[in-house]
């Protein structure tokens, strides 16, 4: 298991927006659904420290990391990104996947040694492989801001890889994209999962995702009502009812 939690719950004034959610997120592809207003942004925001839980409990391979600072939390692993993708625009698909892990040079001891430029090399090598894995190798000098919304969430993916990450978070990787490349980042993801890399996903084009994942959880009002594999989840009539209702 890689990460639990454990009756997390979330107020915001009166509003309990998380209502003891439990859930387990393994060496698979987990994807959270539900209507708008469910509660799953606020779910994935308070795993990842950008929120504050008001109660229950977060654990990464068995270690608490409840209410700990975003960047303590990636420190243990976890990359998450966000519905809007936010790349610095105004550098390259390299130089954005360079950033993303500390450098010797940074250090002002170590910028005055050559060990730094070893360092670099290796980076610079690395990043390459990871963007010639997402098949976007090409556009490695290419500013981020002529990027399509597609390719800039293969760039995130690049930047978590990047950092030698555990498990990825992601709000809505999809949202947007033309479907010939949401099934490419789809089909990325999963290979990236039989490498060892786990993800928790929220996703609303539930027409393409669920192709791709391992265990589904069904959220309405703050609760996991519902869990299980792929489309089987949609037979369930709770997660019918909740659906419907929320177009209705």
């Amino acid at each position: 298991m890689k990460l639990a939690t454990q009756n997390l719950t979330k107020y915001f004034g009166e509003f309990k927006a998380l209502n003891e959610v439990s859930i387990e997120v393994k060496s698979c592809i987990t994807l959270i659904i539900g209507p708008n207003g469910s509660g799953k942004s606020t779910l994935i925001n308070t795993v990842t420290g950008f929120l504050r839980a008001d109660g229950g409990k977060v654990f990464f391979e068995d270690k608490e990391i409840t209410n700990l600072p975003p960047h303590e939390i990636f420190k243990n692993g976890i990359v998450r990104t966000f519905q809007t993708s936010q790349p610095l625009l105004k550098l390259t698909v390299l130089e954005n996947l360079l950033i993303a892990e500390a450098n010797y040079g940074e250090s002002i001891i170590q910028s005055f040694k050559r060990s730094w430029l070893m360092k670099e090399e290796m980076l610079v090598k690395r990043a390459f492989s990871i963007l010639e894995f997402l098949g976007i190798e090409h556009m490695w000098n290419e500013r981020a801001m002529n990027l399509s919304g597609g390719q800039l969430r293969l760039v995130e993916i690049g930047r978590a890889l990047m950092c030698q990450t555990k498990l990825i978070i992601m709000d809505e990787p999809i949202a947007g994209v033309a479907p010939d490349l949401s099934h490419a980042i789809l089909k990325k993801i999963k290979e990236l999962s039989g490498m060892g890399i786990s993800f928790l996903i929220v996703e609303h084009r539930l027409d393409i995702v669920l192709e791709y994942i391992d265990w589904v959880y069904v959220m309405a009002e703050g609760r996991i009502i519902a869990e299980g594999r792929g489309k089987e989840i949609l037979e369930n009539p709770q997660v019918v009812e909740v659906y419907l209702g929320a177009q209705g």
